[in-house]
């Protein structure tokens, strides 16, 4: 089946960037849109941004508008997410996830994880 694997997290001070990379595998890769996701300590897993695979549309939720972007290379099968001006609030773990039916509405593919720490 398909395999997700995170990389690029890390520790940042506040308002510097990081650049977070997910790299797919397996038999056949063709999802309908790949997103991002976080969970913070005490907190319920947060939808951040999605990619359409083939049309590229691209959805954010209000708490990464205008800092967080999200970008895909359909060749290298890989969804990627430049953060930048990051807060402590910020600090989670990060979350891969891609579904390959527009009709489902959750997530059937999940990465590992990889942690991003903004200190202040």
């Amino acid at each position: 089946q398909v395999q997700l694997v995170e990389s690029g997290g890390g520790l940042v001070q506040a308002g510097g960037s990081l650049r977070l990379s997910c790299a797919a595998s397996g038999r056949t890769f063709s999802p309908y849109a790949m997103a991002w996701f976080r969970q913070a300590p005490g907190k319920q897993r947060e939808f951040l941004t999605d990619i359409t695979w083939n049309g590229g549309s691209t959805y954010y939720a209000d708490s990464v508008k205008g800092r967080f972007t999200i970008s895909r290379d359909n060749a290298k099968n890989t969804v990627f997410l430049q953060m930048n001006s990051l807060k402590p609030e910020d600090t989670a773990v990060y979350y891969c996830a891609a579904k390959n039916d527009r009709r489902v509405t959750g997530y059937m593919y999940w990465g590992q994880g990889t942690q991003v720490t903004v200190s202040s």
